[in-house]
């Protein structure tokens, strides 16, 4: 696979995401955005982008932490601490995050095989909060797709959501980070926005089950066949879509 760094500068703070793709074939691929999980751009959310994009996507990986926070060791009251307060500044969601994708996309237009097609969008955790956010304020985005999202409601309710694309939202019922009243009411938007969405439920999976090493029952588990499974969703969605 290969990766490129690339900084850039939101607000006086600086960035820097990656662009990730498989150098073995040539063939010009669409460009999916991705906002990483809590742990922010490191080498597991990087190798995550790896696997989510396979053969047949160019990965943008954001970064809404600021240059140095994913290579730095981190306790939970400190992940807890920065998500939750990168997910509430509407600024940097919104304005910070169009910034990224104007960045990243530039820089995988000049290095990597990309297509012209419409741009698809996914994210983990935390990222898929984040990413929604943007969906929801108008970002071109096709087609979303969230893994076990974190923080899914709009950070504020006053706001008209200007959907661009569709949604998947591919989640665990026995998640007691995003519990089903959050999902219905997630369901509930983007029916009153005229969405066209769609969610896919596992039956007693709990949260972060696509994020390797988590194992920490009954909070997260990383589960191989349902990850594998919801990349293949992700794919199929993405075909129709993109």
């Amino acid at each position: 696979m290969a990766e490129i760094m690339v900084p850039y500068e939101f607000d006086g703070r600086q960035f820097e995401g990656a662009v990730v793709w498989d150098d073995t074939i040539s063939d010009p691929r669409p460009v999916v955005f991705m906002q990483p999980d809590w742990f922010g751009v490191c080498r597991h959310t990087l190798d995550m982008a790896a696997e989510a994009a396979g053969k047949g996507y160019v990965m943008l990986v954001a970064d809404m932490y600021g240059v140095g926070y994913g290579a730095r060791d981190k306790e939970f009251d400190e992940l807890l601490a920065s998500a939750q307060g990168a997910r509430h500044d509407l600024p940097l969601v919104r304005e910070g995050g169009a910034v990224a994708l104007t960045a990243l996309l530039e820089a995988a237009r000049e290095h990597a095989p990309t297509t012209d097609s419409p741009l698809g969008a996914i994210g983990f955790c935390m990222g898929g909060g984040i990413v929604l956010e943007q969906a929801r304020a108008g970002a071109d985005f096709a087609g979303t797709v969230i893994f076990h999202v974190t923080l899914p409601n709009p950070v504020d309710d006053a706001a008209k959501p200007d959907f661009k694309g569709r949604v998947l939202a591919i989640h665990g019922r026995a998640d007691p980070v995003t519990p089903k009243n959050m999902m219905d009411a997630l369901e509930t938007e983007l029916t009153t926005a005229e969405v066209d969405w769609q969610t896919m439920t596992f039956g007693h999976a709990t949260h972060a089950f696509c994020v390797r090493g988590e194992n920490n029952p009954p909070m997260t588990l990383f589960d191989e066949e349902l990850c594998q499974k919801s990349y293949r969703m992700m794919h199929e969605f993405f075909a129709e879509t993109l």
